[in-house]
């Protein structure tokens, strides 16, 4: 199975990343909507990154989930974090996210971590902010994949116990009545952390 991932670190000015790509219209009307900078070049950067793959705007639409969607047939996920944005093209489901580590996620982890405390060890602050920054990661990039109306951080994904140096490890999503498990892989760039997962 063959899977692509391509990252851009945002450097280009807003002027500079519209004038390289195409947008569709109702894309260019999104776009005008967008109310920070840094948004509307993180929305382009992933444009930017289309192209790269040898795709363009014109070939993704969106579902009335706003999943994203290739005309090809080929699964997509696209995230952007500040000045970076992630896309991974794969013919297998896919969810990326992409997330800057920062302390910050202690103070919301009671409300997107349940049993994976067990193995947290919050006396290790900068492992335990790595480890958040997954475990966040993971969950987002699932519920990506599955998107589903009422599914639960907290309650309904589970991230199993692993280590910042494993290349992989596991989740599973268990929401009504049905069990998926998730292959994810992780990794630090400049002090954000890219998560990915498949089915």
């Amino acid at each position: 199975m063959s899977t692509q991932i391509f990252v851009w670190k945002i450097t280009e000015s807003y002027v500079q990343l519209f004038d390289e790509v195409a947008l569709n219209d109702s894309n260019l009307i999104r776009l005008a909507g967008m109310k920070s900078e840094l948004h509307q070049r993180g929305f382009l950067s992933v444009r930017r990154l289309l192209q790269e793959s040898g795709y363009n705007d014109f070939d993704l639409f969106y579902d009335e989930f706003g999943k994203p969607h290739l005309k090809d047939g080929k699964h997509i996920s696209i995230t952007h974090s500040y000045h970076f944005s992630a896309i991974i093209i794969s013919e297998q489901t896919v969810g990326i996210d992409i997330e800057l580590q920062r302390g910050k996620i202690i103070r919301i982890a009671d409300k997107f971590v349940d049993e994976e405390f067990s193995y947290l060890d919050k006396n290790n602050k900068e492992e335990y902010i790595k480890k958040l920054t997954v475990i966040w990661g993971a969950k987002e990039a699932i519920f990506k994949i599955r998107n589903e109306k009422g599914i639960s951080f907290k309650d309904h994904i589970k991230v199993k116990a692993f280590r910042l140096e494993d290349k992989e490890s596991k989740a599973e999503l268990h929401f009504d009545n049905i069990v998926k498990s998730f292959k994810l892989f992780h990794e630090e760039i400049e002090g954000f952390r890219l998560v990915y997962t498949f089915e």
